[in-house]
């Protein structure tokens, strides 16, 4: 008799979430250091500048988050194994 593995029957304090954040907001920059960045260094520049909160560069206008947990099997490989492995740690604390 064949048994199956269900990853979600382990501890279940470590989850995989999908997150989607959306950010509208007004900067000023230089925009030649924006045409510049590669897209993930712009995100990267663009979420600091927002993190460090309004001044007189940048005008929040908007944000809106959604977080949920997903099923360990709509992730990839690489994050199945990872969340196998976190799991395991945790149960030998």
């Amino acid at each position: 008799m064949a048994t199956s593995f269900n990853i979600s029957d382990q501890n279940d304090n470590v989850n995989i979430y999908e997150c989607e954040v959306r950010l509208k907001f007004r900067i000023i920059e230089d925009q030649v250091a924006i045409d510049e960045r590669d897209n993930s260094a712009l995100i990267e520049t663009l979420v600091d500048a927002y993190a460090y909160g309004d001044d007189e560069y940048l005008e929040s206008l908007e944000s809106q988050i959604d977080i949920h947990a997903i099923q360990a099997l709509e992730a990839s490989p690489e994050m199945r194994r990872q969340l196998i492995r976190l799991r395991n740690c945790r149960k030998l604390d």
